[in-house]
């Protein structure tokens, strides 16, 4: 049954302690056809509220230093759902461009038989299109989309994409080269993921050169895939020297100076005094990936050429404390103490890495009388990425606190909802 109001009341009945095993397969199949009903629904919603900001906007910018209009509505998004300001974002442009321009998959999406990802996949692919061509492209792939799994859609509009346009899929090509990238983010355990995004064929000929030195690097109780790494981190960092250290296994240290007078790398580690000197296996904070472990603090912390700075903790709390001049332009030691202390953008939903952000007076600056309030000490400085900073400075509804004792950042949504943040604590 095509899913809606009236079969979503009966879904309690599915208990699958008395259905067969093929029930309960139809079963899960109902249920996804009306999760996939039920998201079609947020759609709308999410379309609406979006369309709501969009109205709400003041004609023209609001100051001469903002790239046209700004649509807050994400914020709010990410709030109520509990959503990274991008993932968020993201909810919205699908549900702006569903709504929109898609009305054939939005209505496979609400009668259950696509699910989101492959919504999704259709804005994606088709958003580097005019219009009308993504109007032929959905056309072509709409018949075809229920019997595929989302790899497959994608796998489908791409061919369609470049079938319905031949010479913008070249540019296109020509653009992302153009927009190549390093990329690396954290992983669980002490990890992280390190590569780039490059065109096809240079990447199938880094794979053939680390294939290649990974071959003649000692086994020594590794296995193919760890030589590889290996053989990559060799590559990269002792490239000057890589026959003399084939055997090295891909080991280096912070703030070491590499060999043909590379410069010195720098790694920023937060870690308790009780770690450093072993009476503690705590974890430590390794800047732009997130939790390290003792071992791994204390061989960077003593590795050749480690540079240390003291930063002090409230015991209560776990929260960096520091005194400092009340100037409106922060002291160096002011900056690295709050950009320690908060680790990140402190709107509630926001990753941005603090030391990427603006340092905002919680309380504005009183250029004509400093003391009267909103001073430059540590309790009244948060880091913002420049969207929120921009958004608290210039948005109406938006409004922000920051408790002093606790350090806890509150902010106010135009509809009057509520959403804190804590800062972080060094103790946990």
């Amino acid at each position: 049954m095509a899913p809606g109001p009236q079969t979503a009341v009966v879904l309690p009945l599915l208990d699958p302690g008395k259905l067969s095993h093929t029930g309960r397969v139809d079963a899960l199949k109902a249920l996804e056809r009306h999760a996939a009903w039920i998201q079609a629904q947020q759609v709308h919603i999410l379309a609406a509220l979006d369309a709501d900001a969009q109205a709400a906007l003041p004609e023209g910018k609001w100051s001469e230093g903002i790239e046209g209009e700004l649509n807050f509505a994400c914020e709010e998004v990410a709030c109520a759902l509990k959503l990274s300001g991008t993932t968020a974002a993201k909810r919205l442009q699908v549900a702006r461009e569903l709504d929109s321009h898609y009305p054939t998959t939005l209505g496979l999406l609400e009668r259950g038989e696509i699910c989101y990802m492959q919504a999704v996949a259709v804005t994606e692919a088709c958003g580097v299109l005019d219009p009308l061509l993504a109007a032929e492209v959905e056309a072509a792939v709409a018949g075809k989309m229920p019997g595929l799994a989302t790899g497959q859609t994608r796998r489908v509009l791409a061919r369609e994409i470049v079938r319905a346009d031949p010479y913008g899929a070249e540019e296109r090509h020509r653009k992302r080269k153009r927009e190549r990238q390093m990329v690396h983010y954290a992983q669980v355990d002490g990890m992280a993921m390190w590569g780039a995004i490059l065109p096809a064929e240079q990447a199938a000929r880094m794979n053939q050169a680390v294939d290649a030195h990974a071959a003649t690097l000692p086994d020594e109780g590794r296995t193919l895939e760890q030589k590889r790494v290996d053989a990559l981190f060799d590559l990269v960092v002792n490239r000057t020297t890589a026959t003399s250290t084939a055997g090295a296994g891909g080991t280096g240290s912070a703030g070491e100076q590499g060999s043909g007078g590379r410069s010195a790398a720098v790694v920023q580690v937060t870690v308790p005094l009780d770690v450093l000197i072993g009476e503690s296996e705590e974890p430590a904070q390794l800047k732009g990936y997130g939790p390290i472990t003792a071992g791994q603090a204390r061989e960077i912390a003593f590795a050749e050429g480690t540079i240390w700075r003291r930063l002090i903790i409230e015991p209560k709390t776990g929260m960096l404390v520091k005194t400092d001049p009340t100037t409106y332009k922060p002291t160096a030691e002011t900056e690295r103490h709050v950009i320690a202390r908060d680790d990140r953008c402190t709107f509630p939903t926001c990753q941005m890495p603090a030391h990427r952000c603006d340092l905002d007076h919680v309380q504005p600056f009183n250029h004509d009388d400093p003391e009267a309030g909103g001073q430059t000490v540590p309790e009244n400085l948060s880091p913002l990425c420049r969207r929120h900073h921009l958004m608290k400075t210039h948005h109406p509804g938006w409004r922000v606190t920051r408790d002093p004792d606790t350090g806890i950042t509150t902010w106010t949504a135009p509809t009057g909802h509520t959403y804190t943040n804590p800062p972080r604590n060094y103790l946990e």
